[in-house]
């Protein structure tokens, strides 16, 4: 492909960006992360989840909401693969999940939010 204008830049750069412009399903995936951290709510969800495992009455205290309102954010953050959960008796605990994705995501959340972790 020959762009309208030539700006004698790196020819090789140029035709790796067109392949690589191509693939429209990595650019939705991304668009789908940050999609879903589009919200404050499930920002300071995701943020806790990232220190500590939690049940949902914990996070609901911690946010001063309703276990439900609290159960309706974790829902879509669980569907994208950014917290896990699993179950002890009747009670559900959530965490972030161990991936490279949610460690790139806390590191800018925190860089954004000019904040260093306790731990």
């Amino acid at each position: 492909m020959n762009l309208p204008h030539n700006h004698n830049e790196d020819a090789t750069a140029c035709q790796f960006l067109q392949e690589k412009i191509g693939d429209t399903e990595n650019f939705q995936a991304v668009a789908d992360v940050f999609k879903q951290l589009g919200d404050s709510t499930r920002l300071r969800i995701f943020w806790i989840l990232c220190h500590c495992e939690e049940c949902v009455l914990n996070i609901a205290a911690l946010l001063n909401m309703s276990s439900p309102a609290v159960s309706h954010h974790l829902r879509p953050l669980k569907n994208s693969g950014l917290i896990t959960s699993r179950r002890e008796g009747k009670e559900v605990y959530y965490r972030a999940a161990d991936t490279e994705q949610t460690r790139l995501l806390h590191d800018m959340m925190e860089k954004v939010m000019q904040i260093t972790c306790f731990r």
